[in-house]
């Protein structure tokens, strides 16, 4: 699968995004997509489409504790699923446009 993104990596189209694009978008930055990470990635899809906003750290983890569970919504736990900055790693897997406030 070959799809065109930015020179970040997030998808210069967010139609083309799907489960297939996800798990290619992971691979690329070396994370094997496991049920928690879709836990988290569909939590986040579901906010965008309601909000059009990919969000930041703090609201991902409150939005992860509303939709997912209050033992995962936690920055740690997020940092183990998605190394790094988790917000911009999961916007970038999740096919979402990069987290506006994130550095």
């Amino acid at each position: 699968m070959q799809l065109e993104t930015d020179k970040d990596g997030y998808l210069k189209h967010l139609g083309d995004w799907s489960p297939d694009a996800a798990v290619w978008l992971a691979q690329s930055v070396d994370i094997v997509l496991e049920v928690e990470h879709w836990e988290v990635i569909n939590a986040l899809r579901v906010f965008y489409a309601d909000t059009g906003i990919s969000p930041a750290m703090r609201i991902l983890v409150k939005i992860v504790k509303q939709k997912v569970s209050l033992e995962k919504g936690n920055s740690i736990h997020l940092l183990t699923l998605f190394p790094g900055s988790p917000a911009k790693l999961a916007a970038k897997i999740a096919g979402l446009p990069r987290p506006t406030n994130c550095i």
